[in-house]
């Protein structure tokens, strides 16, 4: 923060006095929020070994503590400013086994918590230093239950030289910065209010409160208000997804993102995000990298580091920035490995049935051959097009395995060499490290298939962003993975959780190359980009942002004293529930930057799948209920984001579903009453049906009616005003099978357009109707049905007295 202004050498001579707010201000903590001092003092005063894993109730308990003692003070003396010592005469001792003898001990012990987080912010000590040195006269003024000489002796402990020639503690005035504590500082100095500033955080206590006193208040905040509502998201999703974990002690990690945005300019919200968010964590997975290098590296091992390319770009990127040219960009994607690694036809089959949609230029184009019998099934299929599944399973009755062994033999070549020209001395390495977002290490086990069937004895250590571990017992013995977001961080629920939603993170990372399909000597051919222009140049913007935030981040944490990844787990805690918060509880201002996004799916295909689609989740929610929707198979591919899209409860319903904390007998239906739904024929002809109407947890009703092809039922007919005589009807939707079962489970559901709709008897506004009179019904025309069996169903939130 830079407090001079214009004519600041002019007003610098009339300048009576400069006071300083302490905490949060002058000094900061190495901790993610105030009450991590709470936390620190329960570890330091031996309650955490004679009361284990319960800091929450012991913060939670200090905090209580104070607002009572608080309301005793304003009770007796008409003032809530309190000594230390008058909280903990609060506090339940009996419960964590103490007595009140202890007291003087918890004091001491939260002292010591002070003494061990505060730092002194070096933007506010050279302010401090300027205006002393300038002549005039410095001090601090705290609303705080230290007393002066605690308080002096905590500034003299972060910084042993500091004099001041006032310090004012409002525990010692019985009366707050939003009271009358300025008063009293400006009646015993001795001072003239208007030529006097303060410099503080505290929008109410400092600034408004020297506005009062006619002091001119210089406001220094904490973070930005995107910022603040980031970390309190955060913390909620810490406490969520790493339950048990001390959440407030986390080494200055937050305070060092605090610290580098308040002396980064303003820029794009992209760029912001990259610095804020993207940016500290690719500075912690760098760490986790560094320590997988040094864990590979021992006598006579010759250890060399590869980024693998496409999404291993910008943590390649921050490598560079932070240790220069000493790892290598690789581009080795899973489709080239596998393919090379084949010496039968299975991995070619396990490939295939992880792609959605192929024709059969991009077949022949990843295979470099066209078998007659291939062809002919290609052209079999309308437009030519078949999924990767149906192709997976033909292929081994329509390909000789001699060919993919010789195709495989030809691609390894290739690859081989390009390896010997991006990694220097490859040859002579005994151990490769491959750094890469995740998640199962498939280019690793096909790499390493490789280097066997070429006698190539190099070990293979893979450091992964995110793992799924419990497909890492097929790594070979000589090899190791782990991932800096694992099953020991998070639960593999929430991990599964990310990785569905972690497009968004590919996108963000990548590079703007399309994706390798072959080698040619030491250069890369690459597939089109089919990304666009804008796209790219979004992901471009949040990379400087991450980089800005890596190349900064060091001489800050320097300059504080703070140790963010000193803790490997802690770290990696603390990264989870970073990137969780804007993978899983994105903002509105995000949702609007990152929801155009488009996913290039890069496995025999150009197509791009779209991030988020609101309309896709609302007609999940309609025909199968929230948690069929929750478990959605992609795409869209951001499923959080799409949820958040409907709405900020609708994302936290998701997370909790993800985090296995959505009780079904809450949130999921049951049934509430029948009602009688007409059915009418193309001729005329009509029946009465039963249907159960069911109530789920956010108070929605679903009616779901099944139709066969044989009923050649033309229109349904819901009478609203028997049982929803008002409400908001979210849509109709409907899903096809050859039976009830498959029907009823099949996630593709066509929702039915608004105007398709007739409202009977019903006054509609928007989503809004109101029954004008008893046989008001919503009439739902019919499509000619495709398969067996077509189930409509319909959403509705009722409104006054629901259902009779």
């Amino acid at each position: 923060m830079t407090i001079a202004t214009t004519g600041a050498a002019r007003r610098a001579e009339i300048v009576s006095a400069w006071s300083f707010d302490v905490f949060d201000t002058f000094l900061v903590r190495a901790c993610t929020t105030p009450d991590g001092v709470f936390e620190r003092t329960y570890e330091l005063s031996g309650i955490s070994r004679t009361c284990p894993n319960i800091s929450v109730s012991f913060v939670q308990h200090r905090i209580q503590a104070e607002g009572r003692a608080r309301r005793a003070a304003k009770d007796k003396r008409g003032a809530v400013e309190v000594h230390i010592e008058d909280i903990y005469s609060f506090f339940p001792f009996n419960l964590f086994g103490l007595t009140r003898r202890d007291l003087s001990d918890l004091v001491e012990s939260e002292f010591a918590a002070e003494i061990e987080l505060c730092r002194v912010n070096p933007d506010m000590l050279r302010q401090y230093s300027d205006m002393k040195r300038a002549g005039h006269r410095v001090g601090f003024i705290s609303d705080t239950y230290w007393d002066s000489e605690r308080l002096a002796r905590l500034l003299r402990a972060c910084r042993p030289d500091l004099v001041w020639d006032f310090l004012y503690a409002s525990c010692d005035h019985g009366s707050g910065k939003s009271e009358a504590l300025f008063a009293t500082y400006l009646s015993e100095q001795g001072i003239d209010a208007g030529s006097s500033f303060h410099v503080g955080d505290n929008e109410k206590a400092d600034i408004k409160g020297a506005k009062r006193h006619g002091i001119r208040p210089r406001y220094y905040p904490q973070a930005s208000a995107q910022l603040a509502s980031t970390f309190q998201r955060e913390t909620a999703l810490f406490g969520l997804l790493c339950a048990g974990s001390p959440s407030r002690l986390d080494h200055g990690a937050r305070t060092l993102r605090r610290m580098v945005a308040a002396r980064s300019a303003e820029k794009s919200a992209a760029f912001n995000l990259g610095l804020t968010v993207l940016g500290p964590v690719m500075a912690a997975f760098d760490a986790f990298v560094t320590r997988r290098c040094e864990e590979a590296a021992g006598a006579g091992r010759k250890v060399a580091l590869g980024f693998l390319g496409r999404d291993g770009f910008l943590s390649h990127r921050v490598w560079q920035n932070l240790h220069g040219e000493t790892a290598a960009y690789v581009e080795i994607n899973r489709r080239v490995s596998l393919i090379a690694s084949a010496d039968t036809m299975q991995p070619l089959v396990d490939l295939l049935s992880k792609v959605f949609k192929i024709d059969a230029p991009t077949f022949g184009d990843m295979v470099k051959i066209m078998p007659p019998k291939v062809a002919t099934f290609f052209a079999g299929f309308p437009g030519g097009i078949v999924s990767g599944d149906a192709l997976a399973e033909a292929l081994p009755e329509l390909m000789d395995p001699a060919e993919i062994v010789e195709l495989a033999a030809g691609l390894r070549a290739r690859l081989l060499a390009y390896l010997r020209h991006a990694i220097p001395g490859f040859d002579d390495c005994t151990d490769l490290v491959l750094a890469d977002v995740g998640y199962s290490g498939s280019v690793q086990k096909a790499l390493r298939r490789v280097f066997d069937l070429e006698g190539i004895d190099i070990r293979l250590h893979g450091a992964y962003l995110m793992s799924l571990d419990d497909t890492f017992d097929d790594i070979a013995e000589q090899d190791s993975a782990a991932g800096f977001v694992s099953d020991l961080v998070v639960t593999p629920h929430v991990k599964r959780m990310l990785i569905r939603n972690v497009a968004l993170l590919e996108q963000a990372c990548c590079s703007a190359d399309g994706s390798v399909r072959d080698y040619d000597g030491g250069a890369v051919l690459r597939e089109i980009n089919p990304r666009p222009a804008e796209q790219l140049a979004l992901a471009a913007e949040i990379q400087a942002g991450a980089l800005a935030f890596a190349a900064s981040a060091d001489d800050v944490a320097r300059d504080y004293g703070l140790a963010p990844y000193a803790a490997p787990d802690v770290a990696a805690r603390w990264c989870a529930a970073t990137l969780a918060r804007l993978l899983l509880l994105p903002d509105h201002d995000e949702l609007a930057l990152l929801g155009t996004l488009k996913h290039d799916v890069n496995l025999g295909t150009h197509a791009l799948a779209p991030l988020r689609d609101e309309r896709f989740v609302r007609d999940q929610i309609t025909a199968r209920g929230l948690s069929a929707a929750c478990t959605a198979a992609a795409p869209p591919m951001w499923l959080a984001g799409s949820f958040a899209g409907l709405s900020p409860s609708h994302s936290y319903l998701y997370v909790l579903f993800g985090a296995n904390r959505l009780p079904a007998d809450v949130f999921e239906e049951r049934p509430c009453g029948p009602v009688q739904v007409g059915l009418f024929r193309a001729g005329g002809d009509a029946t009465l049906e039963p249907i159960t109407v069911y109530r789920n947890g956010l108070g929605e009703l679903r009616l779901r009616i099944p139709l066969s092809r044989t009923m050649a039922v033309a229109t349904i007919a819901l009478p609203l005003a028997k049982f929803a005589p008002e409400g908001l009807i979210h849509g109709v939707t409907v899903q096809q099978g050859d039976d009830v079962r498959d029907a009823a489970e099949s996630q593709d559901v066509t929702g039915l357009a608004d105007d398709s709709l007739i409202f009977a008897g019903l006054q509609r506004t928007g989503s809004h109707y109101r029954a004008e009179t008893d046989n008001g019904c919503l009439l739902i025309p019919v499509a000619p049905m495709t398969q067996e069996i077509a189930i409509y169903s319909v959403a509705i939130t009722p409104l006054g007295a629901g259902p009779k």
